[in-house]
């Protein structure tokens, strides 16, 4: 599991490769990765907005902006997580992301970005 706080918010991931909607005879490599994010600040905050980055081992590079996660802007409260499932493809059997959230201060309508940890996405039998 990767992980990162940011002023109080603190993003984990974890990542599984999907064989079943995989083919790699025609370069079509799903992995899913579940985030984990935690507000161990002392303010409500606000997810707004995503931004990532994912690098295929091919060389070829994609970023993927938009609003809130899987079509939520959850809003958390001091000591609240939440969690969510998404997933993304790749061309090799090999890649990486690494992204931002952009969150809101409640309290005082201030906006920070928080960093969503660089990940590994790997085919099992490419680690050996």
């Amino acid at each position: 599991m990767n992980t990162t706080t940011t002023q109080g918010v603190t993003v984990s991931v974890t990542t599984n490769y999907l064989p079943d909607y995989s083919s790699p005879g025609q370069e079509h490599y799903v992995f899913a990765y579940k985030i984990d994010i935690r507000n161990n600040g002392e303010y409500t905050v606000k997810l707004l907005r995503r931004h990532w980055y994912i690098y295929d081992a091919n060389g070829v590079v994609r970023e993927v902006e938009g609003e809130g996660v899987v079509g939520q802007q959850p809003v958390l409260e001091p000591g609240e997580a939440h969690q969510y499932v998404s997933g993304c493809n790749l061309k090799s059997g090999l890649g990486k992301m690494r992204g931002t959230y952009e969150m809101e201060r409640l309290a005082d309508g201030s906006v920070f970005t928080v960093e969503i940890p660089e990940f590994t996405l790997v085919v099992p039998y490419r680690l050996n």
